[in-house]
């Protein structure tokens, strides 16, 4: 056969697969018998593997996986991935309703299954896969392109050849969960607990045949940019995504005019929850117009314009064993209810945290009893009450330890405070809670040092501080000694240690664990000062004058960049290589931005919300959701609603949208 020839045949063949897996995976039905089509790829496979120079990464032959690789890159998404407030009862949905009434937005929403499964994003260009990715943290996910293409639902190749980034949800049906746990008995394997764990450990695998024998799936149920399509509904953007060949779960998804037919939809929903033949914990509820959700905008973790709802939590029965306490980082002492094992929501629960003394003392729990265990928002499994009507007279009270678990100290407990804290800094508790912080996925990401890694390299005296971390490529060889351990796995891990030195300088900030300074504080205190070296110079007052950093923060971070240990720890981590330095934009100054907290309310005719908040913040400005009195600039553009009412009330200065465009065309910013 001809070259000519044998391309035009693998294009026809591939074409003809890519449509069957369409037509069978999202429409459910078949134009292909299983025999055809399993006749029609072997010869696919057959005419590539002679003809390597027709390769092609988006080949319906790569969807039978195989493909392995070393570890997951990361990737930063163009348009951060941010999740949705989750609302527990109808009185919060009225309350989510409520606000956007308030903001003279019209009622009329889309109602969506919320799928328990793990958030993807997909990027195409020219209609061809390119790249899929984990939320991550919503700015940095995980390259997960190998896993992705095994999924049949996820078309490799869209009906046209258009440039896109969709998102949704990959999860694993009932059944193929009950196949696989069969399957795992037989061969006294640890059984998967539940669908959504099941979903993320297998698109997890560095191996792509796992992935593709859990014959997982997807639906597709968002559109980052939808205005760049010319849409003007998210009703309009599901349309659009399921005209391309992506799988939207359409017969599930339905347009609802106020709070009534939210409830309506609810209730339907719960009622049927058993018998789909995959998991919902609950309903996303999201404003229609497009328009309207760019004007009621987004906090600095969700949007404002929805709200997953999720469904009452299952409570179970089971026995308090015991309690045990436990050292945080900070020397925080928590109390932990050991249970008897108990399935709840689909998952073994032999722990709950029970938070503090005073938490335990309310709850009047007593060793022995048996309680009543939950898992709020369906995640988090939590004592909700003892069953005092079932106690039987040997139960034993609660009484709070007066010295660390661990090192033996003497706790100690603020006025004011509910918890008991461990001040020796040198507890074991203490060191091992804190090197697991620095290498966490907010911190330095270090993938591989989780907390058993750690806890194991700690006792094993591998690693005992901050910089033994960066010393372990020093111990490679008695690592890959180690049960459980190998080469490649060693490899991977000093390698992450090693990409972790090039982070910006925020995530170190967060990782050392000052006292109160959470990522975005740390974010905010790097874009002020640039480097690590400003901040050990900061004064007292220097810190305590920033926004939004009191009295208290102030004297952690000046505290603690005046300890000689900390400026130790400090000193060696920069012999060892690691950045100090902010590496976002660099800082610039305009008197009427610098230093001044904004809030943006209505449509802007000539620029983005999202952007000119971007804007505000590199200048050293503050963009800010709600009007108060500390607002110094409320920016109003077309319908600016209550919000501006407000500002004028407060005699705030108010910026029409014509002068805020004439400062932006002053810095060069338009």
């Amino acid at each position: 056969m001809k070259k000519e020839t044998v391309k035009e045949r693998i294009e026809f063949l591939r074409t003809l697969l890519n449509e069957a897996n369409y037509d069978y995976y999202v429409l459910a039905q078949s134009k292909l018998t299983d025999q055809e089509f399993d006749k029609y790829l072997r010869e696919l496979e057959v005419l590539e593997l002679e003809n390597p120079e027709f390769d092609s990464p988006n080949s319906p032959t790569k969807k039978v996986g195989g493909e392995v690789i070393d570890r997951f890159k990361k990737v930063k998404h163009k348009i951060p991935m941010l999740s949705l407030p989750d609302v527990f009862s109808l009185e919060e949905i009225e309350d989510f309703n409520k606000r956007v009434l308030k903001e003279n937005v019209e009622p009329i929403y889309v109602c969506e299954y919320k799928i328990d499964g793990l958030s993807v994003s997909l990027h195409y260009e020219k209609g061809q896969l390119v790249y899929a990715a984990t939320r991550g943290d919503g700015v940095v996910g995980e390259d997960i392109t190998h896993n992705v293409k095994t999924i049949k639902s996820v078309p490799l190749v869209l009906k046209k050849p258009i440039d896109i980034e969709v998102r949704g949800e990959i999860y694993m049906e009932k059944k193929v969960l009950e196949e696989i746990n069969e399957k795992r008995k037989q061969e006294k394997l640890p059984l998967l607990q539940n669908v959504r764990n099941a979903a993320a450990g297998s698109i997890r695998q560095l191996d792509s045949k796992v992935a593709a024998e859990r014959k997982l799936n997807t639906w597709i149920y968002h559109l980052p940019n939808p205005e760049d399509y010319g849409l003007k509904t998210h009703e309009e953007a599901l349309k659009f995504m399921s005209d391309l060949g992506l799988k939207v779960n359409t017969h599930a998804n339905r347009v609802v005019y106020g709070i009534h037919e939210i409830e309506s939809y609810i209730e339907e929903i719960a009622s049927k929850r058993s018998e789909l033949p995959y998991e919902i914990d609950g309903v996303v509820i999201k404003v229609n117009a497009l328009k309207a959700q760019k004007e009621l905008g987004f906090t600095s973790k969700y949007p404002k314009w929805a709200v997953a709802y999720k469904f009452p939590a299952e409570e179970v029965l089971t026995k308090l064993l015991g309690i045990e306490f436990t050292v945080g980082r900070t020397g925080r002492i928590t109390p932990n209810a050991v249970l008897e094992p108990v399935i709840v929501m689909g998952s073994t629960v032999k722990r709950a945290t029970l938070h503090n003394e005073d938490y335990v003392l309310s709850k009047e729990l007593k060793i022995g009893d048996i309680v009543s265990i939950r898992k709020a928002g369906d995640v988090i499994p939590e004592v909700v009450e003892a069953k005092k009507n079932r106690r039987v007279g040997d139960e034993e009270n609660f009484v709070m330890i007066c010295t660390c678990p661990i090192c033996g100290s003497v706790l100690e407990k603020k006025k004011d405070q509910v918890d008991h804290y461990c001040m020796n800094r040198s507890c074991p508790a203490r060191k091992i809670e804190g090197l697991i912080h620095f290498c966490s996925r907010k911190a330095m990401n270090i993938d591989g040092l989780g907390i058993e890694i750690m806890e194991d390299f700690f006792n094993l005296g591998f690693v005992k501080t901050i910089t033994d971390i960066y010393h372990l490529d020093e111990h490679k060889k008695d690592l890959i000694e180690l049960e459980g351990y190998g080469t490649k796995s060693v490899d991977n891990l000093l390698s992450a240690i090693e990409d972790s030195k090039h982070n910006s300088l925020e995530r170190l900030i967060f990782g050392l664990g000052i006292g109160g300074i959470g990522d975005k504080t740390a974010l905010m205190l790097v874009k002020k000062f640039q480097n690590i070296d400003n901040m050990i110079s900061a004064s007292f007052e220097d810190y305590k004058n920033i926004k939004d950093i009191g009295a208290i923060l102030a004297s952690n971070l000046f505290d603690y960049f005046q300890d000689v240990d900390h400026l130790q720890l400090i000193h060696d981590l920069k012999e060892l290589g690691l950045n100090m330095k902010y590496l976002g934009e660099s800082s610039k100054e305009n008197e009427l931005i610098t230093g001044r907290k904004f809030v943006l309310t209505g449509a802007l005719s000539f620029i983005d919300r999202d952007r000119l908040s971007e804007i505000i913040d590199s200048y050293g400005g503050v963009t800010s959701t709600s009007v108060s009195k500390k607002t110094d600039v409320v920016i109003v553009g077309e319908n600016p609603g209550s919000k501006y009412e407000k500002a004028k009330e407060l005699k705030i200065e108010i910026w029409e949208e014509a002068y805020i465009k004439e400062i932006l065309i002053g810095l060069g910013e338009l």
